[in-house]
């Protein structure tokens, strides 16, 4: 790296003192993946690139008379060379210390109010780094840019960010709705499809919901029973209402009532049928 600016050290005082204000050496290391990898030693004066070493080239290059000159002189030379080949090595055995420092974004998955009716679609990446990503919505495969809201980088205090994109549409049936994530930690974009909720899906949700809450009614009773040691005739009625809300502004749809009346000598339960 030092040999890199250093080749270039006649370069910066070729000028005049009136011509030259700011000079500056910079080593980039740019990838795809672990064997795509390109090396570069540039030198800057006054912001204008002078000349650098490019490993895709395997040579020199200068982009005035004067770097030309010299890029041309520096390439005779197979220890400068030889020197900028184990740099590009330096490079690529330096990758996997970089990607564990990326973060990829997880995604959650697509949601939607009710698929049938307008409806509110969320995309949510969290715990990426670097900030810089992008989230695409597509509709059958294409970019979808009205009805859509999104929310800054969001920096979760870590070094990690989140963000959070939303879609207001109508949905037709057989409609594909897709949320496309673009960033640093991917080498490709990825595309996330929502799998809407089926009837039966919903009927599975309401029955798990129901099954909580009469796992946590139940050690409530029993705390109670056992405060109340006093053989006083008492009486609970838990009503458990197992439902699945429509799209905003539209009436609750109840599938499954069930309750049960407690007494201290004689408990009943009953189930409606759903």
């Amino acid at each position: 790296t030092v040999l890199s600016f250093i080749a270039y050290k006649n370069l910066l005082f070729s000028f005049h003192d009136e011509d030259a204000y700011f000079g500056y050496g910079v080593i980039r290391c740019l990838f795809t993946s672990k064997d795509d990898v390109v090396y570069l030693a540039q030198v800057y004066l006054n912001k204008m690139l002078l000349g650098q070493y490019n490993s895709t080239l395997g040579k020199y290059v200068g982009y005035t008379e004067k770097t030309k000159e010299i890029a041309d002189n520096l390439n005779k030379n197979k220890g400068f060379l030889e020197h900028e080949k184990k740099n590009k090595e330096k490079c690529r055995t330096n990758i996997p210390l970089v990607l564990d420092i990326l973060s990829r974004p997880a995604l959650s998955v697509l949601s939607s109010t009710d698929s049938k009716h307008p409806g509110l679609f969320m995309c949510s990446a969290y715990n990426f780094y670097p900030k810089q990503i992008k989230l695409t919505w597509l509709r059958d495969g294409k970019e979808a840019t009205s009805n859509v809201t999104s929310t800054d980088e969001l920096p979760n205090g870590n070094w990690l960010y989140q963000i959070h994109s939303y879609l207001e549409i109508s949905s037709k049936p057989g409609e594909k709705i897709s949320c496309m994530v673009e960033h640093a930690s991917l080498t490709e974009p990825k595309v996330y499809d929502w799998v809407p909720i089926t009837e039966a899906g919903k009927n599975k949700i309401a029955v798990g919901a129901a099954g909580l809450l009469l796992a946590l009614v139940f050690p409530i009773i029993g705390v109670i029973f056992y405060k109340r040691k006093v053989l006083v005739p008492f009486c609970a009625l838990v009503v458990l209402v197992s439902s699945v809300f429509s799209p905003v502004r539209r009436p609750f749809h109840p599938l499954c009532v069930s309750f049960f009346i407690l007494t201290v000598s004689h408990p009943v339960f009953s189930v409606l049928p759903c």
